[in-house]
């Protein structure tokens, strides 16, 4: 039971950020842009701190790409 209300908090998350980034990219330039491109972020990295939490990370390859071109430059 908890595994499938941790998935379902997990999607609700980040389909909560998708909609917020959609309705983002729709908005002039501006402070009420980067707002909610701000909020949209936050939801995305709760859900996967909260993922880290409960112990099931899903390895994003783009993550990993990111931390190895840090490391070496």
């Amino acid at each position: 039971m908890g595994k499938v209300v941790f998935l379902y908090r997990s999607l609700a998350y980040r389909n909560a950020a998708a909609d917020i980034l959609h309705k983002a990219r729709k908005l002039p330039r501006g402070a009420e842009r980067s707002a909610a491109r701000r909020y949209a972020r936050a939801l995305r990295d709760l859900a996967q701190t909260e993922a880290w939490l409960e112990g099931r990370v899903a390895r994003d390859p783009r993550m990993a790409r990111r931390m190895r071109s840090a490391a070496s430059g």
